[in-house]
């Protein structure tokens, strides 16, 4: 009864909206309101491009094929200016599967241009790791996973700490080996 009498004050009131003053107040780099769809952009990975559409990209592995090679939003999202064109750009991990046991990871990038967002190309970070976090540091992506000690099989939990650092050199995403 009482959602039913707070639904009618609703619509006999209006329902409230956040002016664009408003917006702009809760608008930060962990809550980007008007940041472009990176989702449904166009990377590079291992030299064919793959366009996701609502975070996900699917072909078969051989014409005719039923097995599928599919690529997906993964996450560990971290956002900052990583062209130094005073716009938020996002870094974020693809996962990609091929039939087998494997789940590939990659980190990739959006950069925001004034058309949309142009996605980077992918970079391998291994095969079932634990990815931890990634963030944006005076516009040096950093990727922190889990993956396995040399040597341990694939059954085994991925327990070594791993740091990789990256940047992007005339929009191409690139490692730092020693930042």
């Amino acid at each position: 009864f009482t959602t039913f009498c707070l639904s009618i004050a609703l619509l006999a009131c209006g329902t409230p909206t956040i002016s664009p003053a408003s917006v702009s107040e809760f608008q930060t780099l962990e809550n980007p309101v008007t940041f472009p769809d990176y989702k449904n952009a166009t990377y590079l990975i291992e030299g064919s491009f793959i366009t996701l559409t609502d975070g996900v990209f699917e072909m078969e592995a051989v014409p005719g094929s039923a097995t599928k090679i599919t690529t997906r939003y993964f996450g560990n999202e971290a956002i900052g200016d990583l062209n130094n064109d005073g716009k938020n750009d996002i870094a974020f991990l693809l996962t990609q599967t091929t039939g087998g046991s494997g789940t590939f990871f990659y980190l990739v990038a959006a950069l925001q241009t004034t058309s949309g967002v142009e996605g980077t190309n992918a970079i391998f970070l291994g095969d079932r790791i634990a990815p931890q976090n990634t963030s944006i540091t005076n516009g040096m992506i950093i990727v922190n996973y889990a993956d396995r000690n040399p040597g341990e099989t694939f059954t085994t939990q991925p327990s070594l700490g791993i740091s990789k650092y990256f940047k992007i050199e005339k929009n191409i995403l690139t490692e730092i080996q020693n930042p």
